[in-house]
């Protein structure tokens, strides 16, 4: 049954498809009907294979975002395979933590050119097919250190504020292309980012958990329902926006009295990796 979150047929680019969120992203994306060209500098064999194994077409190209021919050519490929490009999930990132008297500039440049131009370079490419359609979707995944300071992070804390404003500044550009343009904020989520983040800092971990009106860490999978929201014709008067998707984690910023860590969640900590 058609419904406003149907995407059957649509095709979608993912970057950052090999594992963690952009691979849940993609089978999310592929359950709601539509195509997925999974793109990474690492291998996407899986996402292909999972994708494909819900009937829905797929391929994959090896992409550095920060390279403006890569993404010119992915975009290429995806019009030679398909012949349009419905959505385009940002995604790709990575995050290196250092205190700012210390981080090199190398590492400074390399956060920022994933995480912020390899946004811009996606979106500009695919905005120039998007236009010429009239339609798409363009979904970019900014973190709540877009709006929220990390100490150690300022590489990344800049560039996903710098995806806010992207967003912010292409909806307003392309909205009269029928072109929409969001941002996800997602929290702290259970990636292999974040356990080599936390890497025995077993207290660190208990006290954002604390911090969790949820009081647990997101899964990849907790945010296909947001993604697909915002790839189909259910948002198609949302643009511009920033959405958080933190478990309540914003909501005791600054100050407020956390919450005290049930007895059976702190029993599972032991577990932890």
């Amino acid at each position: 049954m058609n419904t406003p979150f149907d995407l059957t047929d649509k095709v979608a680019i993912v970057t950052g498809a090999s594992r963690g969120l952009g691979k849940a992203i993609s089978i999310g994306l592929a359950k709601a009907g539509s195509n997925v060209v999974a793109v990474d500098v690492l291998d996407v064999g899986r996402t292909i294979k999972e994708v494909r194994r819900l009937g829905r077409d797929s391929i994959g190209v090896k992409v550095d975002v920060r390279k403006k021919r890569e993404v010119e050519a992915m975009v290429k490929q995806t019009l030679d395979r398909f012949g349009k490009v419905d959505i385009l999930v940002n995604n790709a990132g990575i995050i290196i933590i250092a205190p700012t008297v210390e981080m090199s500039e190398e590492d400074w440049d390399k956060v920022l050119d994933i995480n912020l131009k390899g946004q811009f370079l996606c979106a500009q490419a695919v905005g120039k097919v998007m236009i010429k359609q009239r339609s798409g979707k363009i979904i970019n995944i900014s973190s709540i250190n877009g709006e929220f300071v990390f100490p150690n992070s300022a590489a990344y804390n800049a560039s996903k504020a710098g995806v806010i404003l992207l967003t912010k500044t292409l909806a307003y550009e392309w909205g009269k292309n029928n072109i929409n343009v969001n941002a996800i904020c997602p929290g702290f989520m259970e990636t292999p980012m974040l356990w080599d983040i936390h890497k025995d800092q077993r207290q660190l971990v208990k006290k954002r958990l604390r911090d969790l009106p949820l009081g647990r860490f997101a899964r990849p999978e907790d945010f296909i329902g947001t993604v697909i929201y915002l790839a189909s014709k259910a948002s198609n008067y949302v643009t511009g926006h920033a959405l958080f998707v933190d478990g309540g984690w914003t909501l005791g910023w600054p100050g407020i009295k956390r919450l005290p860590l049930d007895p059976a969640l702190a029993q599972a900590l032991q577990n932890l990796p």
